[in-house]
């Protein structure tokens, strides 16, 4: 059994004179008082890999005893100050549900004591005009040891500023404007783990792949590659626990990888790259199903609830309920299945070795200019030859078929221009901006064909169950002429995207 919760905090160096050195901080936005708590003992132990995976990928792993929350703990970083914190009730070893969320970051390398990190913590609570807890200011003194043979020691002090749930950021810049004037400033180290590897000795030395010129085509798709690897391992916690968008971001980044190892061949050996990008698409197709059935049942259940009470007519909700939950438990589970395969492991060591020793060609180290350019010019016409054919097809099932070929080669075109535009600047930028716009409507489109399908299916299961199919007919038409609408939007949406001029700068 899990508990999640994020919590947003900052680190400092300690005041002189420990805690009472700190400033007043009543009367700063909301804090209306300042009550004291402590001192607590905790004890922590930090699991991670042999080579500290988990600390190289900024997350933490650790048992802890002492304290209100004792347990296991696991912190994964979010944006700026804020890590989402997932803990566990004490155990002896690391609980099995810990170790799948973290499974992407050690990719199966056996867990185990790295560091333990003691400290004697004193509490001051900043309240507001009711006395709720808008924050916590905890002054540490801080013991920590390796736990290899022979391993350092190394003690330290440290201040740590922790909001309360729902509490707005902003308090914590106005606390840390009070905790400057008094001469405290941030800690140089982003967690106690990562100080207290630093401090004894155990911390991984990790370098840049070899080869790779600053400035050069190689540097800036290793650059894209290597974010968005770092994102799809972040991802994988998040689609375990089935939480919202999970599935869809970690298949647009699957795309956003196979894209980029296609557009830039020049720069990487397609003989490496050409089976990774198998395996990105292979793990796709796997998320594909769960997301494609997610993105049905909103769009399907929005369009029911506009409609007027007049027009359902039967048990269409029902119905919708009984197909979602006939066809979302099998998904989810194909999705979740996937994930703890050694296929899935094994791409995930593909893509670390591909970003630590890439097969770099000899236009990795060209003029960007000249390289990613052309790279970007010459997904563009594709697109282009698949707009020209799918524009030329019959309206009914060939023309739809051929249009969602062309939106494919629009998010390619996008994608090439993302993995530029740090090296091109804003012509790439415009672009791809454009090739957005198209694929965004083509999306559409698509959208509105899968939908038709599904609501015909709909229609007969309830006409053989002897309802009425008015509403599931109503739906899709709609759907119909939204798609032949999409149709009639994209020759002036195609012409702003091929316009010359966007084209004109990528080619000097």
């Amino acid at each position: 059994m899990t508990q999640s919760k994020r919590e947003t905090e900052r680190k400092y160096e300690p005041p002189a004179g420990g805690v009472a050195g700190l400033p007043d901080l009543t009367g700063v936005g909301p804090v209306a008082s300042v009550t004291a708590a402590g001192p607590v003992e905790l004890d922590a132990v930090y699991h991670d890999t042999a080579d500290l995976r988990l600390a190289g990928a900024s997350a933490t792993l650790r048992r802890r005893t002492g304290g209100p929350d004792a347990g296991w703990h696991l912190k994964l970083p979010l944006a700026g100050d804020t890590r989402e914190e997932v803990g566990a009730p004490l155990s002896d070893e690391v609980p099995e549900a810990l170790r799948e969320l973290v499974l992407s970051r050690t990719r199966g390398a056996e867990l185990r004591p790295v560091v333990r990190i003691r400290s004697t913590r004193a509490v001051r609570q900043l309240r507001d005009a009711e006395g709720g807890v808008l924050a916590e200011l905890s002054l540490d003194e801080v013991r920590a040891e390796s736990t290899a043979v022979g391993g350092g020691r190394a003690e330290w002090g440290e201040l740590e500023v922790e909001l309360a749930d729902g509490v707005h950021a902003g308090l914590l810049d106005l606390v840390e404007k009070r905790l400057r004037k008094k001469g405290i400033v941030r800690a140089d180290s982003p967690s106690k783990l990562a100080r207290a590897l630093r401090d004894t000795g155990s911390a991984a030395e990790r370098s840049r792949p070899a080869g790779v010129v600053p400035g050069s085509p190689g540097s800036y798709v290793l650059a894209y590659l290597r974010e968005q690897v770092g994102i799809l391992v972040a991802l994988d916690p998040a689609v375990r626990r089935d939480l919202p968008d999970g599935v869809h971001q970690m298949r647009v980044t699957c795309r956003r990888l196979r894209s980029c190892l296609r557009s830039y061949r020049s720069v990487l050996d397609r003989r490496v790259t050409d089976p990774v990008r198998a395996e990105l698409q292979w793990l796709a197709g796997e998320l594909g199903v769960a997301r494609d059935q997610e993105v049905l049942r909103e769009r399907i259940g929005t369009a029911l609830d506009e409609l007027p009470d007049d027009l359902v007519l039967g048990p269409v909700a029902a119905r919708l309920r009984v197909w979602d939950v006939s066809r979302g438990g099998d998904v989810r589970s194909r999705t979740r299945e996937a994930l703890d395969t050694p296929r899935y492991l094994r791409l995930l060591d593909a893509l670390d070795s591909l970003v630590g020793r890439p097969p770099l060609r000899p236009k990795a180290a060209g003029k960007p200019a000249r390289t990613m350019a052309r790279a970007v010019l010459k997904e563009y016409d594709r697109l282009a030859g698949r707009m020209e054919h799918a524009l030329a097809r019959p309206a009914g099932r060939s023309r739809e078929t051929a249009l969602h070929e062309t939106r494919k080669a629009a998010k390619k075109l996008r994608y090439a221009a993302e993995v530029a535009r740090p090296a091109l600047g804003k012509p790439v930028a415009r672009l791809g901006k454009r090739a957005k716009a198209v694929q965004q409507l083509l999306g559409e489109h698509q959208d509105a064909v899968v939908a038709q399908d599904t609501l015909r299916g709909l229609a007969v299961a309830a006409h053989g169950a002897g309802e009425s199919a008015f509403t599931w007919g109503l739906l899709h038409g709609r759907e119909r002429a939204g798609a032949d609408a999409r149709q009639r939007e994209l020759p002036a949406v195609w012409r702003a995207a091929s316009d010359p001029a966007l084209r004109a700068p990528l080619r000097h």
